[in-house]
């Protein structure tokens, strides 16, 4: 039987490396498929999972259980892609369509389904989010890809609800200006 995730990071808050690494790796692929959907570079997505962990680390202590823990990893991977984007100065959405990257969509970490219809569909997807902004492409995958509520989304990006609401209106309808029917 798994140990639960309070219980985990109550060990994790005593020294326990172990619970640490159980914690690490129960996450792990989730937090890539996060960082990677933010910053399209499966190269970027591992180190920003690495930082994100590693920060995760050194601030357990003040983790009061407010959220899931993995709410909590998800809005330390966010702030680590933001961090990512500006030390590398990019001001555009980053492409994802070099080779590297498209070859990593067959690894199953980032395949929703099986067969090719399912990373098909999810190059379509990262394709269409390459278009937005980095603050609204962050807030389409933290709502669509990461099924994240407002609150948590708003607690994640560390934005109040109506900013949340607010982008997430205009990255629908600039999505469904260039590509039609995309929400309806």
């Amino acid at each position: 039987m798994q140990t639960a995730d309070p219980e985990l990071v109550e060990r994790i808050k005593n020294g326990d490396k172990a619970a640490f690494s159980e914690l690490a790796g129960r996450y792990a692929d989730p937090l890539f498929g996060l960082a990677y959907s933010l910053v399209g570079s499966a190269a970027d997505a591992e180190d920003i999972v690495q930082e994100a962990m590693l920060a995760a680390l050194r601030k357990i202590g003040s983790f009061e259980g407010r959220s899931s823990v993995l709410t909590w990893l998800r809005s330390i991977v966010v702030f680590q892609a933001s961090k990512t984007r500006r030390s590398r100065r990019v001001r555009t959405a980053i492409p994802l369509h070099d080779h590297e990257d498209l070859a990593s969509a067959n690894d199953s970490r980032l395949r929703s389904g099986s067969g090719t219809a399912a990373v098909d569909s999810r190059v379509d997807a990262m394709a269409m989010l390459e278009t937005l902004s980095p603050e609204h492409r962050a807030i389409v995958v933290l709502r669509e890809l990461q099924q994240m509520s407002y609150e948590e989304i708003s607690r994640a990006m560390g934005i109040p609800l109506g900013t949340v609401e607010s982008r997430l209106y205009r990255a629908r309808q600039e999505l469904r200006q260039r590509f039609g029917g995309y929400g309806t």
